[in-house]
């Protein structure tokens, strides 16, 4: 992040902008849902949990464009381009990898791949968690939940 700018105006513009993301996606969750019926809390309806959960995203929203309003300006930072390719190059390749060769190939190509985006990465951390990572989501989401994946290729 850049370090404030104190001429030209206040506000932090990440925070800014977060805070219209919040209250953007709220007031849109608030009009997709305005046609459900809301029901009571001990009789739920169908757009009881959307309304809620649009309301708590506006709330959250001007709490945080309150709070960036006040503090000293900070620019938003260029985007990355490198980071962004090699996590949709991961999870592209997982989406392909697990149609042909199952779940633990794709999870290892989707967390080594993914690794390289972050240039502070350790590999023998990397095999850890992948290893640790992959074992985890095989029990969970294919055994446990039944997804329907091969988890091998074979």
């Amino acid at each position: 992040m850049a370090s404030p700018n104190k001429a030209g105006g206040t506000g932090d513009r990440p925070d800014l902008f977060t805070a219209a993301l919040f209250i953007g996606f709220g007031a849109l969750g608030l009009w997709a849902g305005r046609d459900l019926t809301l029901g009571t809390a001990s009789a739920m309806g169908p757009g009881y949990l959307p309304r809620i959960v649009s309301w708590l995203l506006i709330i959250i929203g001007a709490a945080i464009g309150g709070f960036g309003a006040v503090r000293a300006r900070v620019d938003i930072a260029r985007p990355k381009l490198w980071p962004l390719a090699i996590i949709l190059a991961a999870v592209i390749g997982f989406a392909f990898i697990a149609e042909f060769f199952g779940f633990v190939a794709a999870s290892v190509w989707l967390l080594l791949v993914g690794s390289l985006a972050d240039r502070d990465s350790r590999l023998r951390e990397v095999i850890l968690l992948t290893a640790g990572l992959t074992t985890f989501g095989a029990l969970v989401f294919i055994i446990g939940l039944g997804v329907q994946m091969p988890i091998w290729p074979f």
